[in-house]
């Protein structure tokens, strides 16, 4: 019973120090964040007020506008690094930004923006599900922009010329829309740009209607002469997003290539190593990811991979590859087919796109972490649950519902030994007394004493072990993963990733005042949990030791303070999981004809205790 108790208790010291970590240093860390990212966005709202009506044309000059570097690989005229000019001065807005270059229209269900015919490039993207905050009219989320505007952010595909080749496609060239209008799923656009020597570059763009865009490239060698050079793809950054450093998930730059497979870098590790360089690869992606969105170029044929910081001028964070060169005939064609995928992270989608195309690993641009293998499955079953409710919320109380039935037999054993071992407890206690000076007697008899009545003093640590992985996986699924973003319950719960909104210092909004932010968050799931926590402790007898005893009675109120920071979500579950863990432990108890003793610990709190000399 000791080594039992033991055990118990350092498991809910380890959780202690785990939820600790994330109450004293994650959350501050976040809600910092929060304020930072919202006092930023009011002050660009404003520079974009008083900026808005600048005509086009009284902007610097195009920022960005040079091709990645190239791998030792290329040809000797490559295209040389992105030498970035300064933002200009005084704010520019982002209609002012996007009326300075000639450029074709886009849209579908998911998606809307436009495709500079400047470099035929990729600069302007916004996503029509998704908003800041779960407000309605919210803005909606914008993840590409132009290399003008301070929170430059696209991606593009060029050329990397030698030889004989004449000038080709590069960063600084002006496509002709050759074919179409408005780009849509049912309706691709054909751009064109010939060179001096002859040699014509036919650009076809489809979209589908979700978030991927094809680009195929023709060209066709009218020069007269044999010409060699190499695809390129980039995806650039200039500003620094607020990345949330919290070891759960990455953001950066990432891709799948080469025999190493997933390839990550932090944006501080790459200011530090300036270049990450990758192998000669067949296959794969690479791009920049955030917590719920994503820019990735899925290059076709050989090609060599790289990320790179730039910290000259105006620093930038770049994805980039460069094709093996080709060499196409005197009066011979060839295509290149590659694609961009921008847009936001959904589970399902990611692994259509891995099946339907054939992308290698495209699962891995969302960070499903090292336990993988649990929390997948964790999506996967509420994912799944989600589609008969309609409700997350509903899914987590009916997952958690069948995760408690799918280990019934291991918790059935556990709560069977513990309700064996308080039968036995007279004896126990006998024992003890029996061998009060001879600790080694005292634990030779115990272990005797336990397998005569076949216990297993362990077989009590079950339920907590089982709970620690699904804790992990659910905590996981919440956190990183867009279906869960901004996703409601009912009631006051509007987006289950987030903390339970009220708080006990304004009494749950009854008073017109928000909570200090000094003060602890504390809301009405965090009670809940905490009340159910407390119940289930109540179900067995008090330890004798009386620093466990202290311990065990002080658990649920630090619990209570330490999980109001975790998402409702969570919060929601293991509060579900107490109460459920309290029936199933009352039915079992009782079957084996085990007194309940949450009743006789209730009363015990409020009796009144007899003072000394009584």
């Amino acid at each position: 019973m000791d080594n039992n108790r033991n055990t118990f208790l350092a498991i809910a010291l380890s959780l202690v120090v785990i939820v600790g970590w994330q109450f004293l240093y994650v959350t501050p860390k976040l809600e910092a964040e929060k304020r930072a990212a919202e006092a930023q966005r009011r002050i660009a709202e404003q520079s974009q007020q008083q900026s808005g009506t600048a005509a086009p044309g009284t902007a610097a000059t195009q920022s960005g506008d040079s091709a990645p570097s190239a791998p030792s690989t290329a040809p000797s005229t490559a295209p040389g690094g992105n030498n970035a000019t300064l933002p200009q001065s005084e704010a520019l807005s982002r209609d002012a930004a996007l009326a300075q270059t000639q450029r074709v229209r886009f849209e579908n269900s998911h998606v809307s923006g436009s495709i500079n015919l400047k470099g035929a490039r990729f600069d302007d993207l916004q996503l029509k599900k998704y908003r800041e905050t779960i407000k309605k009219d919210s803005p909606l989320i914008t993840l590409l922009s132009p290399a003008q505007l301070a929170n430059g952010y696209f991606a593009e595909y060029g050329f990397a010329k030698s030889g004989s080749s004449g000038d080709v496609p590069g960063p600084d060239t002006v496509w002709s829309l050759a074919k179409g209008s408005d780009l849509t799923p049912s309706s691709p656009v054909t751009l064109s740009y010939t060179n001096d020597r002859g040699v014509t570059f036919n650009r076809e763009i489809s979209i589908d209607d979700n978030y991927m865009l094809k680009v195929a490239d023709t060209i066709a060698n009218n020069s007269g002469a044999e010409i060699t050079l190499s695809a390129y793809g980039r995806v650039t950054r200039f500003e620094k997003p607020k990345v949330q450093s919290t070891y759960i998930l990455h953001e950066g730059l990432i891709g799948v290539f080469g025999e190493a497979g997933l390839e990550q870098a932090t944006y501080k590790a790459l200011e530090e190593d300036r270049e990450l360089p990758g192998t000669e690869s067949m296959g794969g992606w690479l791009g920049i990811t955030d917590k719920y969105w994503a820019t990735t170029l899925i290059p076709s044929g050989a090609y060599t991979p790289g990320f790179k910081y730039f910290g000259e001028g105006r620093p930038s964070w770049q994805a980039e590859f460069l094709a093996k060169p080709m060499t196409i005939a005197a009066g011979a064609n060839a295509t290149i087919e590659q694609s961009v995928f921008a847009g936001a992270k959904e589970v399902n989608q990611i692994n259509r796109y891995e099946s339907d195309l054939g992308i290698r690993n495209f699962d891995l641009l969302i960070d499903w972490g090292w336990f993988y293998f649990i929390t997948k499955p964790m999506f996967w079953l509420l994912d799944n649950l989600f589609k008969l409710v309609g409700n997350f919320g509903v899914a987590i109380l009916l997952g958690t519902v069948i995760i408690k039935a799918a280990v019934f037999p291991l918790a059935n054993m556990s709560y069977k030994s513990m309700a064996q071992m308080k039968k036995l407890q007279p004896e126990m206690m006998a024992l003890r007394e029996r061998h009060a000076d001879d600790k080694v007697a005292q634990q030779q008899e115990m272990m005797a004493l336990y397998k005569r009545e076949k216990i297993n003093p362990a077989a009590g640590c079950w339920p907590m072990l089982i709970q620690i992985p699904i804790f992990f996986a659910l905590y996981k699924v919440l956190y990183i993963t867009i279906e869960m973003r901004h996703s409601p319950f009912f009631g006051w719960i509007q987006d289950l990733a987030a903390p339970d909104p009220t708080s006990v210092f304004n009494l749950f909004g009854l008073l017109p005042y928000a909570a200090p932010d000094f003060l602890p968050h504390l809301g009405v799931w965090p009670l809940i949990m905490g009340v159910t926590m407390f119940m289930q402790m109540q179900m067995n007898p008090a330890p004798p030791d009386p620093t466990q005893a202290m311990i065990f009675k002080w658990m649920p109120i630090v619990f209570t303070f330490m999980l109001a920071a975790f998402p409702a979500g969570l919060v929601i579950y293991w509060a579900w999981n107490n109460t459920l863990s309290i029936i199933q432990q009352s039915i079992i108890m009782k079957r084996h004809g085990t007194k309940i003793e949450l009743f006789d610990n209730l009363r015990g709190l409020f009796a009144r205790k007899p003072k000394p000399g009584e």
